[in-house]
C-alpha cells in the first residue's frame, strides 16, 4: 500500500506538540482546566480572536460543534447550513441526537452558503408551529476544499444581524483557510462578523483537541455546564491546552497549513489535463476533488488510501495534510494520469 490522500486526520502529530505534551506531563496540577496551562491558552485564544474571545477546550470537532450550538440556540431553534455540511452528513445525527438542534439545509453547487441561498430559509418568524431560525453555520474550508472570502463571511454576517440570527463557523480547517487567504485567524471570523466557532486543532497536528471560541460578550450562557452534559470536559485539561499552546505560538498552525495547502496545488497540477481526469472543486485549501474511471478508483485505492466521496458520480477526494511529502505527491499524480488514461 502507497502513501495516503484519505485525510488530515490520518497525519500523525506535529513534533512540537509531543514535546509540548512531554513537558507538560510533571508533577501535578489543578484538574478541569483551573491549570497554568490552560490559562496561558485562554489568553492565545484572546489574542487571536479579540480581547472579548472566550475558548473552551473540548476533545473532538463533533462535540466542539454540538456544545458550540447547544450554547447558542434554544430548544425551539434552528441551524441552517450546507446540505454537505459536516454537521449535517458526518456527524451520526449528533447535533439532532445529542443537541436537539434541527438542521435546515441549503443545496450549494461548492459548499458554501450565500445569503440568497439562506434568505428562503429565513421564514415563519414568531410563528409558534415552526422551528425558528437562530443560527447560520458555515463550513471553513468547506467540505468541498473552498475557502470563503472575508467579504462572503461579512456578507453572510450582515445578513443574520440584520434578520436577529448568529453566524458560527465550523472551523475544523479554519487554519488551512487562513493559510490560503495569508490573512490572521480574527481576519475571516471576529474581524468579520461571526460569533462563534468550533476551532479545530486536530486535523492541523494536534493529538486530539478542538474549541468552542465565543466571540462576542454576552454569547453562550451556561456553555461550562453544557460541556459537561456533553461528555467534553477534560479533567487532565493541561494535556489539551499544552497542545494549543504550541500550535498557537508564532502562528506554528500556519506553516503545517501552508503546507498542506501546497501539496493540495501541487496534486492538481499533477493530474492537470490527465485524460480521463476531472477536477470538479476550486483547489483553495488543502483538498482536491475529481471524476475519474471507476476501475482506475479501484486500481489506484489498491495502493493508495483515499476516499471516494460520490458514488454515483465517481467524485474522489484527495487530501494533504502537514506532513505530506512533495515526491509522494508526485508518485501518486504519475500513478493517477497513468491509470486514469485510456488505453
Amino acid at each position: 500500500m502507497g502513501g495516503s490522500f484519505a485525510s488530515d486526520n490520518y497525519a500523525g502529530a506535529l513534533p512540537e506538540v509531543i514535546d509540548a505534551i512531554a513537558a507538560a506531563n510533571s508533577g501535578h496540577a489543578p484538574a478541569y482546566g483551573n491549570d497554568q496551562w490552560t490559562a496561558r491558552v485562554e489568553e492565545r485564544f484572546r489574542h487571536e480572536f479579540g480581547a472579548d474571545s472566550d475558548a473552551y477546550l473540548v476533545f473532538n470537532g463533533t462535540g466542539a460543534n454540538v456544545v458550540g450550538l447547544r450554547a447558542l440556540t434554544n430548544p425551539w431553534d434552528a441551524v441552517i447550513c450546507a446540505e454537505t455540511a459536516h454537521l449535517n452528513v458526518d456527524e451520526g445525527g449528533a447535533p439532532e441526537r445529542m443537541g436537539g438542534i434541527k438542521l435546515l439545509t441549503v443545496a450549494t453547487p461548492d459548499g458554501k452558503l450565500t445569503p440568497e441561498l439562506v434568505m428562503p430559509k429565513l421564514v415563519r418568524f414568531g410563528d409558534e408551529h415552526a422551528v425558528q431560525p437562530k443560527v447560520i453555520s458555515i463550513t471553513q474550508s468547506t467540505e468541498l476544499g473552498t475557502v470563503y472570502t472575508p467579504d462572503e463571511i461579512r456578507a453572510l454576517g450582515d445578513l443574520a444581524h440584520e434578520q436577529g440570527l448568529l453566524l458560527h463557523v465550523d472551523g475544523s480547517r479554519l487554519t488551512n483557510a487562513a493559510a490560503a487567504l495569508n490573512v490572521p485567524l480574527r481576519a475571516i471570523t471576529t474581524d468579520v462578523g461571526v460569533d462563534a466557532l468550533s476551532f479545530g486543532g486536530t486535523k492541523i497536528g494536534l493529538v486530539l483537541g478542538e474549541a468552542v471560541v465565543l466571540l462576542r460578550p454576552g454569547l453562550g450562557e451556561g456553555v461550562e455546564y453544557l460541556r459537561k452534559q456533553s461528555m467534553q470536559l477534560a479533567s487532565k485539561m493541561r494535556f489539551l491546552a499544552a497542545q494549543f499552546d504550541a500550535l498557537l505560538e508564532n502562528e506554528r498552525w500556519r506553516h503545517a497549513a501552508e503546507h498542506a495547502n501546497a501539496m493540495a496545488r501541487r496534486l492538481a497540477e499533477g493530474v492537470a489535463g490527465a485524460a480521463g481526469v476531472r477536477v470538479t472543486q476550486s483547489v483553495d485549501a488543502n483538498a482536491v476533488f475529481a471524476v475519474l474511471p471507476l476501475e482506475a478508483t479501484k486500481k489506484l485505492q489498491e495502493r493508495w488510501r483515499f476516499y471516494v466521496w460520490d458514488e454515483a458520480t465517481g467524485e474522489v477526494r484527495w487530501m494533504c495534510s502537514w506532513d505530506t511529502a512533495a515526491d509522494e505527491v508526485d508518485a501518486f499524480a504519475a500513478d493517477v494520469r497513468q491509470v486514469a488514461s485510456p488505453a
